[in-house]
């Protein structure tokens, strides 16, 4: 696995990007700046295994290098079939890689598409949403929330993990802190925290919990609870 070192020389600062040179390393970032990341795979695994019905398909959008698809093909009936969607081509080179690097030989269908734009479910029984939604304009969430819905079979799931905000400032300035110690302790230093904080400012724009329950619940599914919270990180349930 390629250790991240994209911010840790001085840069002038562009928006975060998730082409080659961030595949490339891209595990490594999220295993160092996803708080309990391994363990909510598995939690996403175990979810999925209980909601995935044969002769359907699972969706993991914004499959980035396609570790979730790898954690779902341990658990998952062999008659279930993979969709993974992402807008970067990098990304998606990526995961073909690992998939055949770990010999996942179901049905498997990658699908290059900006989400912004919506997306297309069909016969879905899992929707796997891992820290996407928030690159998602907000201006665009309602429509591709309703998209996700429709493509759902009746019983279906969506797993969301996302960053959040809370409604307290001071709260949320805490959080913040306590996430920025996890990073440190991860090995990333002052000038790589901030710079990629910089980078990522007008494109990742988190929504507090209640506001991706209620969209949730306001386009199409009729239940919606967390199962997962840690400080600014949440995974929540919303069943169709």
């Amino acid at each position: 696995m390629s250790k991240d070192k994209i911010f840790r020389k001085k840069q002038p600062i562009v928006d975060f990007n998730f082409k080659k040179k961030t595949a490339q390393v891209f595990d490594d970032m999220l295993n160092r700046s996803v708080p309990f990341y391994q363990e909510i795979q598995r939690m996403t695994a175990e979810i999925a295994a209980d909601f995935s019905v044969p002769g359907t398909n699972v969706y993991d959008l914004g499959c980035s290098t396609g570790s979730t698809l790898i954690a779902l093909e341990k658990v998952l009936p062999p008659e279930v079939s993979f969709v993974g969607v992402d807008y970067s081509p990098d990304m998606l080179e990526k995961a073909r890689e690992k998939l055949a690097q770990y010999k996942v030989t179901r049905p498997c269908e990658f699908i290059c598409r900006d989400l912004d734009q919506g997306i297309s479910i069909v016969n879905a029984s899992v929707v796997v949403f891992t820290l996407t939604l928030q690159f998602v304009r907000p201006l665009r969430r309602r429509q591709l929330i309703q998209d996700i819905a429709r493509g759902l079979n009746k019983g279906g799931c969506l797993i969301l993990i996302e960053k959040v905000l809370c409604l307290d400032s001071k709260l949320n300035r805490l959080f913040i802190d306590y996430y920025y110690a996890f990073k440190r302790r991860q090995g990333y230093n002052q000038l790589e925290i901030s710079q990629k904080r910089e980078a990522l400012e007008n494109i990742l724009i988190p929504y507090r919990p209640e506001e991706n329950r209620q969209l949730l619940l306001e386009n199409g599914f009729t239940e919606c609870d967390m199962f997962f919270k840690w400080y600014n990180f949440c995974g929540m349930l919303a069943i169709k």
